[in-house]
């Protein structure tokens, strides 16, 4: 594939980005590596090599739900930067 400047403005408009001139060569040499290292890839000879679905041989590994100890509200509250009897503080985000 043939990385020229329409393919880098392309991606640049897809992805919301401005590139200046100096940019865009950084970038238009950034991909041909990029493309050279995945075509590199594509020499390797896989064949017999089942694809890898997992990175280990478990599979579903999980853990039994058990009761733990609970933080009280006043536990939790202690270090609160602001709190007004049993809750805590936050900024106003959405005014009406």
């Amino acid at each position: 594939m043939e990385v020229n400047n329409k393919i880098i403005q392309d991606i640049a408009k897809l992805a919301k980005l401005e590139f200046d001139k100096k940019s865009t060569e950084e970038m238009k040499g950034d991909l041909e590596k990029i493309l050279a290292f995945v075509d590199k890839l594509n020499e390797i000879d896989t064949k017999g090599v089942e694809p890898l679905i997992y990175m280990s041989d478990e599979v579903n590994v999980l853990r039994a739900d058990e009761i733990t100890e609970e933080t009280s509200q006043e536990d939790a509250l202690k270090n609160a930067p602001q709190k007004d009897s049993d809750y805590f503080k936050v900024p106003t985000v959405l005014k009406k």
